[in-house]
């Protein structure tokens, strides 16, 4: 009987272990002991997968790990991805750098964990939209042994702040001046990097931490995601930060959408669709997924 019930012990396992995994609310770090934590799926199968670390926008002081990256939820899924979709911490009770120390050490985690998750540590991507774009830029910019990956995908994430708040200042119709300053109000935009307001102190800080001027040699190559019609980070972001990486030697390339907006989730009309599967397509040529 003991014997029997070992058996089907181990039958049970088997089976779970080629099911798909699907957790909520995984802790991944404890920073100040203040938890933070993850949403993942693991495909079917004994693996390994190619993995995808997932950071939200939201202005730096909104969003979460299971809503303004949802749209990707399915489309890495469905391409045989595991994926790690990430909250950290946020303002007006945090700053930067604490938001990247987050992703950091999401990247770590992973990582550590890439055994139990079946994920081939070869190949982790990080994907980043709006704010959660620039932190992944400055990821993918400023990697050490510990925190490389093999590539990053930012949709519509800023590059350059600094310039980027100096055409919000002086050409306020370009934008949702409305959505900007919610966030600004709350300690999002300059103020989460310390910059007051933009005189010469504060353009300093945001050129000291803009991904744009720390691009280099050697990085992981980027695929830049943006809309045309973005009336939060412009599109002219995105192909700078192309035409400085090729300027060094790196790899980037750039799908744009036209008449897209600010938000992936707006990019409904089925001539918009095409980012999905030209993501996948770079995803799987980068990774090296067969």
């Amino acid at each position: 009987m003991r014997r029997s019930v070992l058996i089907a012990a181990v039958a049970c396992a088997a089976i779970l272990a080629d099911a798909p995994v699907d957790r909520k609310d995984v802790e991944y770090g404890r920073p100040g002991g203040r938890p933070v934590l993850l949403d993942l799926h693991v495909p079917d199968g004994p693996g390994p997968f190619p993995a995808a670390i997932l950071v939200h926008g939201g202005g730096f002081d909104e969003g979460s790990k299971s809503t303004n990256v949802r749209p990707l939820f399915d489309v890495l899924a469905g391409a045989g991805f595991a994926w790690f979709s990430i909250d950290y911490r946020m303002a007006p009770e945090f700053r930067f750098p604490q938001a990247i120390e987050d992703l950091n050490g999401a990247i770590r985690w992973v990582k550590a964990n890439a055994a139990t998750y079946h994920v081939d540590v070869s190949r982790i991507a990080i994907i980043g939209e709006s704010a959660g774009g620039f932190l992944v830029n400055y990821a993918g910019t400023h990697e050490t042994a510990e925190t490389k990956v093999r590539a990053v995908v930012d949709i519509y994430g800023p590059v350059d702040y600094g310039k980027l708040a100096e055409l919000r200042r002086d050409h306020p119709e370009r934008f949702n001046m409305t959505s900007i300053n919610r966030h600004a109000a709350n300690g999002g935009g300059i103020h989460f990097f310390g910059a007051e307001q933009l005189d010469e102190a504060g353009l300093a800080k945001l050129h000291a931490i803009s991904p744009i001027f720390a691009v280099h040699k050697g990085m992981a190559p980027f695929l830049c995601i943006h809309g045309t019609k973005d009336d939060q980070v412009v599109y002219e972001q995105s192909p700078a930060m192309c035409d400085a990486m090729h300027k060094v030697g790196a790899g980037c390339e750039l799908i744009t959408v036209e008449g897209g907006g600010h938000g992936m989730g707006g990019w409904r009309a089925l001539e918009m669709q095409h980012w999905k599967p030209e993501m996948v397509t770079w995803l799987k040529k980068t990774l090296n997924v067969k």
